[in-house]
């Protein structure tokens, strides 16, 4: 039987990971469907969950349990997210296993209020990775100026993280440099670093969305339109590529220690005039991860095509960026936007989250 286009990725060195999660898909064994398919992991965030469990009926149940059991908004949404996460994690303990740690991954987002406080974030992924307790989960952390310390502290006690909201360079460089922090510091005290995985999480199509709609009120759209998120991704993995093949970090691997991947995030296309693969076919590169929602994993399952797309080799990238700067437009200050704005629409997610388990409460219990 022929290799699916997810599975090819998967050969070539890029990991296919989805962007969504739900009660229903691991109940009907939808999820088990789409690993055959070659999906390697899954990430998760509160706009993820708030859809999931404000539509329809599949959290009813456990909602009027844990309810009855005199719970809090908080805790139930706790428990059933962190449910979730187990479940999926178990289904793609198999993928962990045959990929030696390398993928088979659930992420699970710490409360994003937390974002700008270090010592809290710290002590809430703690607490969340006591109770999910599988060796196959991350945990998100916002990379804010607090959120480094954070991963440098959490990566050093063993756990798995996930740094999100990456939109500059910047925020990349300090990204890495704060998990190998976190790592040197496990083999000072004679820790096993071969256990410890991590990716950077670089959102992409946001940065596109911004560029263009600056372009067109500058009369420029042409022919810059659509080519800020790519030359941005192109300039992190060519860091990526310089920190990860460093002598420094060599010694490192001699120890056991594991690269962090780079994950492109925010791969759906939001204008309609891209290709609906657009962040896919344009971001495909080795040793990566790309985690694409539902409606892009369907997309390049049933058209795309499997080519190398970045390589070390920025050039083009850097050109880009400076016309872009020499048109007013910082990219550096699109991306300090984004992450603000980012950091704002998760805490707003979160609530709306909070919410719908709360109407869910009072529609459950007048039935």
């Amino acid at each position: 039987m022929p290799k699916t286009s997810i599975q090819e990725l998967n050969t070539f060195g890029q990991s296919v990971w989805l962007d969504n999660i739900n009660r229903s898909m691991i109940k009907t064994g939808k999820l088990k469907q789409m690993i055959e398919l070659g999906l390697c992991g899954m990430t998760s965030n509160p706009t993820i969950f708030d859809k999931a469990i404000s539509s329809g009926t599949d959290y009813d149940e456990k909602i009027l349990e844990l309810c009855e059991a005199g719970k809090s908004t908080f805790e139930i949404y706790d428990d059933l997210t962190v449910r979730d996460v187990q479940d999926a994690a178990d289904i793609f303990l198999p993928v962990y296993k045959e990929s030696s740690g390398l993928d088979g991954y659930v992420s699970l987002e710490i409360n994003p209020r937390l974002a700008y406080k270090t010592e809290e974030t710290i002590k809430e992924a703690k607490r969340l990775y006591q109770k999910v307790n599988r060796p196959n989960v991350m945990f998100k952390v916002p990379v804010t100026s607090q959120g480094f310390s954070a991963i440098e502290e959490l990566v050093a006690l063993g756990i798995n993280i996930n740094s999100t909201l990456i939109f500059s360079l910047e925020q990349y460089i300090n990204t890495a440099n704060a998990y190998i922090r976190g790592i040197k510091r496990i083999l000072q005290n004679k820790g096993d670093v071969s256990r410890i995985r991590s990716v950077a999480s670089v959102f992409v199509s946001r940065i596109d969305t911004s560029v263009d709609n600056l372009l067109e009120k500058k009369a420029q759209i042409m022919p810059l339109g659509g080519k800020a998120a790519r030359s941005n991704s192109r300039l992190i993995y060519k860091k990526y590529l310089e920190i990860f093949s460093s002598a420094e970090f060599k010694q490192i691997r001699e120890k056991g220690g594991h690269l962090q991947r780079v994950l492109w995030g925010s791969t759906s296309t939001k204008n309609p005039d891209y290709s609906d693969i657009k962040y896919v076919s344009e971001l495909i590169a080795k040793n990566t991860v790309n985690t694409m929602p539902e409606q892009t994993f369907n997309a390049f399952l049933d058209h795309g095509k499997v080519k190398e797309a970045l390589t070390s080799d920025a050039s083009e990238a850097q050109k880009i960026i400076d016309t872009l700067k020499n048109l007013g437009i910082d990219i550096n200050d699109v991306c300090a936007r984004l992450l603000e704005e980012g950091v704002v629409a998760f805490e707003k997610s979160f609530d709306s989250l909070l919410n719908s388990i709360e109407k869910k409460k009072n529609i459950i219990y007048k039935r």
